[in-house]
């Protein structure tokens, strides 16, 4: 079990020595009134600096670069708009560039236009080459590539991309034209205001998707951008709709795994859900007396209701056998003669490490979902344990608590899978098997104490959740992805 949290301090045993001087154990320099008390904790590999901000103050940001750009390199609006799209809205990046480069990227975006000759049209009519209808010339628009179209044609051409989600990179309609067309020159060709706001809006979520430091929250209806100096593959929290995503790929938070990795997997796993079906049964049999058993709670230690046998779901070992050293079920036994083997063995070997890892990840997740039932069944007891002025909710707050860690803990250990999966053998995969295994088994003796609260004293909880907590904030300071 786990050690007593009094084991990580150290008494003294003078404390009755009332005449010390305090500069004998602090010194003088920590006697300054001025001076910040010196943290001496480890950083939390989980902190991450950024600022949830609305759409105008993302627009404001987004509108003083512009501005800023204008002023550093001497050119337009429009062409410093389309110079930091190019370069992720990173300046330093953008001063790297040659004037040359610089010159052909706006000539490219339309934003400059080509030295070569104009053809100027006289006064005759014309005609569109995309409608064939007869024009006047003063009808005919173009972009500095020198290709004219009527009004009409302009218009059906930017409403029919705008309405595909396409902005920014709306172009000539010319063949083989590339040349961009500036938000100016669409919006002269859109009447309707459903077309102009839904092309403004597109380009701000262009820009938003170009930027290196900016990221559209993921959440249902969201209109929270994140801002970081520092982009990482770490959690954001939306202040609006209170979901999690991970920064650097705005995908679900996925610690320890990395973005590349949690993406290899979570494709593995839609090319293969049909195979692993078959583990995805929510009922098995007793071990010992083949009783059928539903799984209806999160944690994993099992207990038959004929029999009494406590055993773990997930490998249906004997639960005494997992120990507190080694949570054994956690960890895959490759087998050391794979190499000699034909193409048949080893692609069925292939296979059984997948069903391993993917059995364990889906089994943690439909924990997740069975124990935000049991939160609410706790929200029910304590709401009726108020009723009868046993306690209030300050004082059964500690139970919501042990279950939000719960939540997180078991979070994170679902994502420990997918980084083992992909994890090549040694010494560094058997340490990170060595600290799953030891979050994972806290994390199924604060689950099992949390569905049986009313056996367990409050100090009792509260010391199994902090261990699993440091559990797990040990195996993220060692495998936390950079």
């Amino acid at each position: 079990m786990a050690q007593s949290l009094e084991e990580d301090y150290i008494y003294s045993d003078d404390d009755d020595d009332d005449d010390a001087d305090p500069n004998d154990y602090y010194g003088d320099e920590c006697m300054e009134e001025d001076q910040e008390p010196v943290d001496e904790r480890e950083p939390d590999p989980e902190h991450f600096d950024f600022k949830c901000l609305t759409v105008s103050e993302a627009k404001n940001f987004l509108d003083k670069q512009v501005q800023e750009t204008c002023g550093k390199l001497k050119v337009d609006k429009r062409s410093a708009q389309v110079l930091l799209m190019a370069h992720g809205w990173i300046f330093s990046e953008l001063e790297k560039r040659t004037e040359q480069d610089i010159s052909n990227l706006l000539i490219e975006k339309g934003v400059r236009a080509r030295n070569i000759p104009q053809v100027r049209k006289g006064g005759y009519v014309s005609s569109c080459s995309v409608c064939l209808q007869r024009k006047q010339p003063s009808d005919l628009k173009g972009l500095l590539c020198s290709h004219s179209f009527c009004k009409e044609c302009w218009s059906k051409h930017f409403e029919t991309l705008i309405n595909n989600g396409i902005a920014t990179d709306l172009q000539c309609m010319a063949s083989d034209c590339h040349i961009g067309a500036p938000e100016e020159f669409v919006l002269s060709f859109l009447e309707e205001d459903s077309h102009r706001q839904k092309y403004q809006k597109f380009v701000f979520r262009d820009y938003i998707k170009s930027h290196y430091n900016l990221r559209f929250c993921p959440g249902a209806d969201c209109s929270i951008v994140a801002y970081s100096e520092k982009p990482q593959s770490k959690r954001v929290d939306c202040i609006q709709c209170k979901t999690s995503f991970c920064f650097n790929c705005c995908g679900a938070y996925h610690a320890p795994t990395d973005c590349e990795t949690v993406k290899k997997w979570l494709m593995k796993c839609a090319d293969d859900s049909e195979t692993a079906n078959y583990i995805s049964a929510n009922t098995k049999d007793c071990p010992k007396c083949h009783a059928c058993i539903e799984k209806n709670g999160g944690c994993n230690h099992m207990q038959c209701s004929r029999c009494k046998y406590d055993f773990c779901w997930v490998c249906m070992g004997d639960w005494k056998s997992h120990g507190t050293e080694y949570y054994e079920c956690s960890r895959y036994k490759e087998n050391p003669n794979i190499v000699n083997e034909n193409a048949q063995v080893k692609a069925r070997e292939a296979l059984k490490k997948y069903l391993f890892y993917h059995g364990r990840w889906e089994n943690h997740a439909k924990s997740l979902q069975l124990e935000a039932v049991t939160l609410a069944n706790i929200n029910k007891r304590i709401q009726e344990k108020v009723m009868k002025n046993e306690g209030t909710w300050i004082d059964w707050q500690y139970l919501l608590n042990a279950a939000s860690l719960l939540a997180k803990c078991r979070y994170s250990l679902q994502y420990t899978y997918p980084y083992a999966y992909y994890l090549e053998s040694g010494a560094r995969k058997r340490l990170f098997e060595y600290q799953q295994a030891q979050l994972e088994a806290e994390i199924e003796n604060l689950s099992w104490k949390i569905e049986r609260a009313e056996k367990y004293q409050r100090g009792d909880l509260e010391n199994q959740m902090a261990v699993a907590e440091k559990r797990r904030q040990t195996l993220f300071k060692d495998f936390f992805p950079t």
